[in-house]
């Protein structure tokens, strides 16, 4: 594990045997994680940021009692994340929607196309970055693939923040022209 998610766990893993202080603690550099990933995702609408980590701030303490301590940390709480923000752009369209209706079969179909293309865009960018070496990939995957600071993604990779800047410049420099000329 890394630093940030070893720091994270051992925080949960004492307040689940209730210690309170760690438990603030873990709200604490939890909330600013995922005011980072909302920030990141959510650029257009940033004004939704704050509560959307307060919500995922409340799902993860209403859903403490499903994390698994054999599991990653962070994985578990981006996917609370995740849907929070899903369950937040469905209630913005639904609220814009009134200005512009639609129909639902057309939604559906919609999102059902759409699906299968973000599973393979996903399945594509990962093999585009395990081609890369670890100091282009992995600041090029925490920084814009998962929302962390470039401040956070230095002190879980043990890089500094110099070279976080460098990998990801020259890491998408490398894809861009992988991509470019396929070979």
């Amino acid at each position: 594990m890394k630093p940030i998610e070893d720091a994270l766990h051992a925080l949960l893993l004492a307040a689940l045997a209730g210690d309170n202080a760690a438990y603030s603690a873990f709200l604490t550099q939890a909330s600013g994680r995922l005011r980072a990933y909302f920030r990141r995702r959510m650029s257009a609408w940033p004004d939704d940021v704050e509560d959307l980590v307060q919500e995922t701030l409340i799902a993860l303490h209403n859903q403490r009692h499903t994390y698994r301590p054999t599991q990653p940390l962070t994985a578990w709480m981006h996917a609370i994340a995740r849907y929070k923000m899903i369950d937040s752009l469905r209630a913005r369209s639904a609220r814009e929607s009134v200005v512009a209706p639609f129909d639902v079969d057309d939604v559906d179909e919609t999102l059902s196309a759409i699906e299968p293309l973000a599973g393979q865009a996903r399945r594509d960018v990962g093999r585009l970055l395990d081609g890369l070496p670890d100091r282009f990939r992995l600041p090029i995957q925490h920084v814009k693939l998962e929302g962390m600071s470039i401040a956070e993604t230095a002190v879980h990779t043990g890089m500094s923040e110099s070279a976080v800047k460098i990998g990801i410049h020259r890491g998408l420099k490398v894809l861009a022209e992988r991509v470019r000329k396929p070979s």
